[in-house]
Order: structure tokens, then sequence, then C-alpha cells
């Protein structure tokens, strides 16, 4: 895996891409992480690694123009039982089971996608065996069509 980016924060808010020797928004670092990179960010002035802090900021601007992140419900249960046992179980166990439902999700994912392209081939051998059935229709509407001329010549 390719290092984190390392962005340093400065005391008026800004951040500064190290990599790209920039400044850089909440959504550029959005974007990182989309497209499948790891950052860290360390306060310029203290040294201290404030990338929880400021990913939660990223997570809340998404939120924001969203206008709904997480439930009602859930979010309540956070501030209400927001000491260390429930960042423990935010640290362990909803990291891991996050990962396992995106890894679930893709594999049903892939599972579908084969069932549709299951689909189409079975559609298109149908389409061929129509094919087949419309030449021997053609043969019957020919003998079906004899007999009715038959009826109309005069014995």
């Amino acid at each position: 895996m390719a290092e984190p980016v390392v962005f340093k924060k400065y005391s008026n808010r800004r951040l500064y891409d190290t990599e790209q020797s920039r400044y850089a928004t909440l959504s550029e670092i959005a974007e990182l992480i989309h497209g499948g990179r790891q950052v860290r960010i360390i306060d310029a002035k203290t040294q201290d690694d404030v990338t929880a802090y400021i990913l939660t900021q990223v997570v809340l601007e998404q939120a924001k123009n969203r206008n709904t992140l997480l439930p009602v419900p859930l979010l309540h249960l956070i501030i209400q039982y927001s000491d260390n046992s429930l960042s423990e179980f935010f640290e362990k166990y909803l990291h891991q089971i996050i990962r396992s439902y995106l890894k679930f999700k893709c594999s049903v994912d892939g599972q579908f996608q084969q069932w549709l392209d299951f689909g189409n081939s079975l559609s298109q051998a149908t389409q061929e065996s129509l094919k087949g059935l419309n030449i021997l229709q053609s043969l019957f509407d020919e003998f079906a069509n004899r007999g009715k001329d038959d009826k109309d010549q005069p014995l």
C-alpha cells in the first residue's frame, strides 16, 4: 500500500499537502480518500497527529451537504456513551463490521452480475432456438396452405 499523504495543518486552518506542495481543501482530502489513498495530518506547530479531528470535519462536511449521515438514534447513543468503551467499540469492531459488509456486498454484486450475464447468454441461446422454430413454423404454414389449396381444387 502507498505511503499516506501527509498534510500540515496550520493555525489559520489551512491544510498543506506536502506531497504536491500546495494547500488543499477538505473536499480534496475526501477525493484522495475516495481514490483509495490514506492521509495523515500533523499540526504544524505542535507536531500532534490531528488526522482523526480533520477526517471528522470531512465527514461532517459531507453530512451537511447531504443533510444526513447517521441515523439520529445512533447519534444520540454516540453522544450518550462517548466514554472509552464506545470509542473502543468503534476502533476494534465497527471497522471490521464495515469491512466485512463491503466484502460481502462486493461478492453479492459479483454473483448478481454473473446471473445477469448467464441470463443474457441464455436469452441469446433462446433467440437462436426461436429462429429454428420459425423455420419449422414456415414449413407447417406451407403444409397448412397446401391442404387449403387441395380443398379448393375440383375433384
